[in-house]
């Protein structure tokens, strides 16, 4: 048995909504234990038999089959998690948001920072392992150029994005 956290994908946006409850129940349904769902935006944490990707795929479709959306997840073991934190690079400020990008491909993740040209001062971008690090002004993540190429089609199957506070709130 092994601790997990999934984040969902677009969940509770663009028209698809899951409560918390519904939420927690479907993952009790796949027989998944110790389930804590934390916020309104798709994050689960609990313990479950199997590996990444029997229990990737268990959820992927137990979420398509529940609510009728092409449904895609990143799932960290809960202890990676700790260490995503806390490997967080830049100062933290209170005129600023600080966020971590998960992948569920390196690729992707490659792509988001490749050849990314920067307004010096306005955000932050660095690239760890399985992650993407990123710090921005508060009142400008949608408005930055990491926040632009982010959220492009071609990396929205494959990442999503939390903010540290969330990520603390899932240890």
């Amino acid at each position: 048995m092994a601790r997990w956290v999934a984040l969902l994908r677009g969940v509770n946006v663009n028209g698809i909504t899951i409560r918390n409850a519904e939420l927690a129940a479907l993952f009790g349904g796949l027989g998944y234990t110790d389930v804590r769902t934390v916020l309104a935006s798709g994050n689960v944490v609990f313990t479950a038999p199997g590996d990444a990707s029997a229990v990737q795929t268990a959820v992927e479709q137990a979420l398509r089959d529940r609510f009728g959306y092409d449904a895609r997840i990143v799932l960290v073991p809960h202890e990676r998690l700790a260490e995503v934190v806390d490997g967080f690079p830049f100062d933290s400020a209170p005129d600023r948001h600080d966020h971590v990008v998960f992948g569920s491909d390196d690729a992707a993740l490659d792509g988001l920072v490749a050849d990314l040209s920067l307004d010096d001062g306005v955000e932050r971008v660095a690239r760890g392992v399985g992650v993407v690090y990123w710090s921005c002004p508060k009142g400008s993540s949608t408005d930055t150029a990491f926040a632009k190429r982010a959220a492009a089609a071609r990396f929205r199957r494959t990442t999503t994005t939390r903010n540290t506070n969330t990520l603390r709130k899932l240890l």
